[in-house]
This record gives C-alpha cells, sequence and structure tokens, in this order.
C-alpha cells in the first residue's frame, strides 16, 4: 500500500468521541485566557506597571494560550478533565491573591464593590468575547490540522466519516458561526438604511478570494499529490468553496427576509433540508452515490458532500446573524450581560434537548452530510464558547476594576467606573493591543489560516507524522504553532494588514 493510502486509512472510518467531551473541551480556551489575564493584573500589582515587552507579552501568550491547547489534544487529552479542573483552582486562587492585595476599594465590603462592578460602564463597541471565538476557532483548527497526522492525537478527536462528533467536526461549523456574527447585514448601525441588493453585489464582488483560494488549494493538492480525506468535501470542493457558497446564499436570503428574522431562516433551511434528506434518496445518494457503491462519476457525484452540506452550513451562518444581533444591541452593565449569559444557558438548555430528540428520532449528527442534529450540536457549542468567554470577560472586568490602572490586551474597556473612594480613574488607551497574541490573529484571520495550511503541507511532505515518537511530535507542533504566531505578531508589530478585499 502506498504512503497515500496509507495516510488516508489512518484519517478514515472514524468515529468521533462523546457529546460531553467535546463541550467539556470548549472550556479550556476560555480559561486560557482568564489565566492570562489574571497573570498580567498580578504583574501590575507586583510591579506597579503593565508588563511592556514585546517579547514577554509573546512567550507570555504562547506558554498560556497556545501549549495548553496543544498538550489538550495530543498527549494530555485523556486528562482534560483534570487540566480543566487544575485551571479553574488556579484560576481561583489568583482571583483570591488579586482580590486581598486590590488598590481600589481597599476598605469596601464584598457587597459595595459588587454593586459597584453591575454598574460599571463598559464599551458597547468592543465585544472581546466575539474576537476570543472568532480567533481561537482558528488558532485550534491550525493546532489540529497537522496535530491529527501524528499517532499522538487521539483518533475519537479526528474528523468522523458519515455519523458521530469529533472534536475536528466543530472547525468548519464554528468557522461559520464567527464569520455571521460580524457579517456586514449584523455590522449595520441601527437607523441607517441600505438598499437590499447593496450588501449581495458587495458580496459578489468580495467572495473572489475565496474563490481563487479555492482553485489555488485544488490546483495544489493536485499537483502535489497529496493525500485527501474524500468525504470530507468531495473529489474537487473544499472548504473556501464552501465559505464562498455560504456568503452568496445569505446575501440572497437577506435581500428577501429581514435580518431580524434570520433565526426563522435558520430553522426552516434546517428543517426542510432534513425532510429532503428523510423522505427522498438524497441522504443515500450524499452517503453512497447515485450506484450505491460510492461511486464518483461526475461532479455532483465526486462533490456530494460539499455541495449539500452547504445548506446545513447556511442555517448555522443564519442562526449566528441572529445571534450577532442580539449582541450587538446596547449593553453597557455587567448587570445586563449577566442576564445575556443566563439567556444563552437557557438557550444551551433548550438547544441540547432538541438534539437529544433529533438523535432519538430523526438521524443522529453527521458532518458529512450538516443535518439538523449537526446543525443544533454546532450551534449549542458556539452558544457555550460565547458563555464562556462572556463569564470570563466579566471576571476579567470585575478584577480591572479593583486593581485600578491595570491593562489586558483584548478585554473589556471600562468606561466610567463607579468607585468607592472618590480618586480619579483615568482611562488609559490600550497601547498593549499591540503586543497581544489575540489581536496579532484577528488582524489576518485568513493569512494566519493560509499560513497553517501551507505549513501542515510542509511537514507532512518532508517529515513521516504517522511514525513519529512522541517528544518528535511534540516538538514539531511546537516549532509549528511557535512559526505561526511569531509571523503573525511581527506583522502586528510592524502594523500590516494583508487583504485584498
Amino acid at each position: 500500500m502506498s504512503q497515500q493510502l496509507v495516510k488516508e486509512a489512518f484519517l478514515s472510518n472514524l468515529n468521533g468521541t462523546t457529546l460531553l467531551e467535546v463541550s467539556v473541551g470548549i472550556s479550556l480556551a476560555p480559561l486560557c485566557v482568564l489565566t492570562r489575564g489574571l497573570l498580567l493584573i498580578l504583574y501590575f500589582l507586583h510591579n506597579g506597571r503593565p508588563l511592556c515587552s514585546m517579547y514577554g507579552n509573546f512567550f507570555l501568550d504562547f506558554t498560556v494560550l497556545i501549549i495548553p491547547s496543544i498538550l489538550t489534544c495530543t498527549i494530555l487529552a485523556d486528562i482534560l478533565h483534570f487540566v480543566i479542573l487544575s485551571i479553574i483552582a488556579f484560576c481561583t486562587g489568583l482571583i483570591f491573591v488579586i482580590y486581598t492585595k486590590r488598590t481600589n476599594y481597599a476598605r469596601a465590603s464584598l457587597k459595595q464593590i459588587l454593586d459597584d462592578f453591575l454598574r460599571t460602564n463598559l464599551d458597547p463597541g468592543n465585544i472581546p468575547s466575539i474576537t476570543f471565538l472568532r480567533v481561537f476557532v482558528n488558532l485550534l483548527t491550525s493546532i489540529n490540522i497537522l496535530a491529527v497526522d501524528f499517532p499522538q492525537y487521539p483518533r475519537r478527536y479526528a474528523k468522523t466519516e458519515s455519523y458521530g462528533t469529533g472534536v475536528m467536526d466543530l472547525g468548519v461549523g464554528i468557522f461559520v458561526f464567527g464569520n455571521g456574527l460580524v457579517c456586514p447585514e449584523v455590522r449595520l448601525k441601527p437607523g441607517a438604511t441600505q438598499n437590499k441588493f447593496f450588501y449581495l453585489t458587495r458580496q459578489l464582488l468580495t467572495i473572489w478570494p475565496l474563490l481563487l483560494l479555492g482553485f489555488g488549494r485544488l490546483m495544489s493538492v493536485k499537483a502535489a499529490d497529496y493525500y485527501e480525506h474524500v468525504t470530507e468535501y468531495g473529489v474537487h470542493w473544499n472548504f473556501f468553496f464552501t465559505l464562498a457558497a455560504i456568503r452568496i446564499g445569505a446575501s440572497l436570503l437577506l435581500t428577501v427576509f429581514p435580518v431580524h428574522k434570520a433565526w426563522i431562516v435558520a430553522i426552516m433551511l434546517a428543517v426542510v433540508y432534513e425532510c429532503f434528506l428523510e423522505i427522498t434518496p438524497l441522504k443515500r445518494f450524499i452517503l453512497h452515490g447515485s450506484n450505491g457503491q460510492d461511486s464518483r462519476t461526475g461532479f455532483l457525484n465526486a462533490n456530494r458532500e460539499g455541495i449539500f452540506s452547504v445548506v446545513g452550513y447556511l442555517a448555522i451562518y443564519m442562526a449566528s446573524v441572529q445571534v450577532g444581533l442580539h449582541l450587538l444591541g446596547k449593553r453597557t452593565t455587567p448587570r445586563v450581560w449577566l442576564k445575556t449569559v443566563c439567556y444563552f444557558l437557557q438557550a444551551i438548555l433548550m438547544l441540547f434537548i432538541c438534539l437529544c430528540i433529533a438523535q432519538r428520532y430523526i438521524d443522529t449528527v453527521s458532518r458529512r452530510m450538516a443535518n439538523l442534529s449537526f446543525c443544533i450540536w454546532i450551534v449549542a457549542n458556539c452558544f457555550i464558547a460565547l458563555s464562556s468567554f462572556l463569564v470570563v470577560d466579566l471576571i476579567l472586568v470585575f478584577t480591572k476594576l479593583v486593581v485600578g490602572g491595570a491593562d489586558i490586551p483584548s478585554s473589556w474597556n471600562i468606561l466610567h467606573p463607579s468607585t468607592y473612594k472618590k480618586s480619579e480613574f483615568r482611562h488609559r488607551k490600550n497601547e498593549s493591543q499591540n503586543m497581544c497574541m489575540i489581536s496579532a490573529v484577528n488582524k489576518n484571520q485568513l493569512l494566519f489560516f493560509l499560513l497553517a495550511n501551507v505549513l501542515t503541507g510542509f511537514v507532512n511532505m518532508h517529515f513521516d507524522t504517522m511514525h513519529s515518537n512522541t517528544l518528535s511530535a511534540m516538538l514539531v507542533v511546537h516549532l509549528y504553532m511557535f512559526t505561526n504566531c511569531l509571523i503573525m505578531y511581527m506583522l502586528q508589530a510592524k502594523n500590516i494588514i494583508l487583504k485584498c478585499w
């Protein structure tokens, strides 16, 4: 058997892991953000100034944000719950130390501090949790697309064949959800009007980079005879074509339906698509081809997974448009944001109930078809991620409030906090944004993703990943992520944003 076929077999016929393990694992990224923020505040308490070293910030970010994510999807995957509990305990200890050494509210009661915290004014134009979600899906995807090629990566985390819930199955779904949160229709200012066909025309003019990247990836994969997992998208289809199709489809739908009714469109798409899967031969066609023997003859046969799954991903996108509208509504205090977290928790509970019903009476989760259960599962986990990041944001606001002058990159801006002491609170411009990995990746997200894909291909063509020992595997993955992040960091330091549309 050729090396290419061996690698394809290594990544095929997998069934995923449990719903619980995937959902629990989502909490790791928010906890890493919390740890990074608390360590920066502790540094400020001990030194009387923020951490201003460019290299110091980079190594802190890489150590706290990247390394735990690499280890928990490889050699520490079997003790994921223990790692998460350990980080929670560590963060709890940091919060206790910061609270006892606070410089503001030194003689105030906890009740007084909490009352002032709940009334604190936050910048309504800056919602860090949206940025965190979009950045971390990029970071984690980059880690997983290379780590999956090593034997140290649990096979249950890899993409499933036809049914199941693997960690990597979340990737494209959350990426699509993150795009919908900040789409132009969502970011339109209240009261502003725009021609319904404006966004459609704009999307037609701006998807050319995605189409170019899609064709570029197709030609490079075929030219290099690079291994492919055909049941992921098909023979010619790929991730970039899916994104382009979703953008056009969403713009078409939003020229017909009001943007505030996007949730209705999402439900209709998911339900109608599922009806077609169950009532017509569509499901059999997607899973087994037109002849029932996995035929790949003809364009539709060859790319059936990628083409038909667009409908499910489009439903996810429209759901995220509705969530984006909700999040970008004017909310300026932690009290109101805590209510939003409660609404999200209720939505999570309702979605998982619907998921259980759908899996029992209709069909189980299938990334390959992007069926109703898959859509519900993706949206539920996106709500978990957003809720976790929101809670982390609010904890960091509380700690910044009790430590006057502390500065945390990519955190909520406090506008006019209420203070127990009548001392002047000076809001400083967040200069440390230029020394923040989250901000660096956020400014060049597509470039980061492309760089990760190129380096992944380079590693696979020059390194026998399947037969590597643990030490060499960890060294390669860490060096790969270090390179990706350092390049983004350097681009940000020079204020370079590479965007061609």
